[in-house]
């Protein structure tokens, strides 16, 4: 009985390990990162966090993650490495991360964000069902997403598309894609160079008026 107890506790342990716990919303130079029992390998943007993830960052790189619980943002500059998990990072060497606490709300969206990054390279498989009759309780919903871009917007730094993809995802869920379209623009005006962004935009412009 003591051994079986072990071993479902070791299944428990490394199930909870594989959690989302974040998701990299910038990333310039040189980062990569080790899951946990993994090989190395390069970060890409917008790549969902593990618990556990390792992230190493030479000089002169620099790693933004929103965690999901909780909504703490982490900038992370190099050389440093710091291992993810629920909630925040575990520095390991360099200095800390500077750190904005995200209003509560934007976890749920941004947790749908390599979900829909991974549509838009499919080309567009519809996510879910369209939802052309809004209640009174989502027309509610989209005011406060709407409130929260705005204030989020107010506080982040230029190049940072938190808000966006924020905004965007909520947006999506209506399926909202006249709305979406300026927003996906204004993630590419802010990061040019990023090829994630472009597609979030090339997906919204294929898309029919709903």
């Amino acid at each position: 009985m003591r051994i079986l107890l072990a071993a479902l506790s070791l299944v428990a342990c490394a199930a909870q390990a594989q959690d989302d716990v974040a998701l990299v919303n910038l990333v310039s130079g040189d980062v990569k990162y080790t899951p946990a029992g993994g090989a190395a390998a390069k970060v890409s943007a917008f790549m969902k966090v593990l618990d556990g993830d390792r992230f190493d960052l030479a000089a002169g790189s620099q790693l933004r993650v929103v965690y999901l619980r909780g909504s703490r943002q982490e900038t992370w500059q190099g050389p440093a490495s710091f291992r993810a998990a629920a909630g925040q990072g575990e520095p390991i060497r360099g200095k800390p991360a500077e750190v904005k606490q995200l209003p509560p709300a934007i976890s749920g969206p941004i947790a749908r964000v390599p979900q829909l990054m991974q549509n838009a390279k499919l080309g567009g498989v519809q996510l879910r069902g369209l939802r052309p009759d809004r209640t009174a309780a989502d027309e509610e919903k989209l005011r406060n997403a709407r409130a929260t871009y705005e204030k989020l917007r107010g506080e982040l730094p230029r190049d940072d598309i938190t808000a966006e993809l924020y905004y965007y995802a909520a947006l999506e869920e209506y399926k909202l894609y006249e709305e979406m379209r300026p927003i996906a623009r204004e993630m590419v005006r802010k990061q040019p160079n990023s090829e994630e962004a472009r597609l979030l935009l090339g997906y919204v412009n294929g898309r029919s008026k709903h």
